[in-house]
């Protein structure tokens, strides 16, 4: 057995950190399904179905790579102390856990979020409002994530 001091335990010990992400990634891992994310952003909600509108979604619609890709969700809506924008989620179905990221506010400045997001592969991105009245709306966009390119 190996001494802890050895260099091929630090090299993996290293290594499954990686060996991990490779695994959560892999085509055979186990990807949320629709009815997943549909229950997350309910969740995420407080009950509240959201309503189409109010809240717009820019992506690319086709990304070279899953590893990165930019997006920005702004919301329509006013940002007054008794009427404004309490969160913003984004939520990927494809992914190997729906709910990508979730952003807070407070009533002041403005609701718009830019970031990058991973996504395995193809699939449909949702953005969800929850404003301070309880009510909740989205947006959705298709993804093509190809490899160099070349795929889907």
């Amino acid at each position: 057995m190996p001494s802890p001091q050895s260099p091929r335990r630090r090299a993996l010990i290293l290594a499954l950190p990686a060996a991990g992400c490779a695994l959560a990634l892999a085509p055979g891992a186990a990807l949320a399904s629709r009815a997943e994310a549909d229950e997350a952003a309910l969740r995420l909600t407080g009950g509240a179905r959201p309503k189409d509108g109010k809240v717009r979604l820019k992506l690319p619609e086709i990304a070279d790579s899953g590893a990165t890709v930019p997006f920005t969700v702004s919301v329509d809506h006013p940002m007054a102390p008794d009427n404004y924008v309490k969160a913003i989620h984004v939520l990927a179905h494809d992914n190997p856990a729906p709910q990508v990221a979730s952003f807070h506010f407070t009533p002041t400045g403005k609701a718009e979020v830019s970031g990058r997001l991973r996504l395995a592969r193809s699939q449909e991105v949702r953005a969800v409002a929850l404003l301070s009245d309880g009510s909740a709306w989205e947006t959705r966009r298709e993804v093509k994530v190809t490899v160099g390119g070349c795929g889907g």
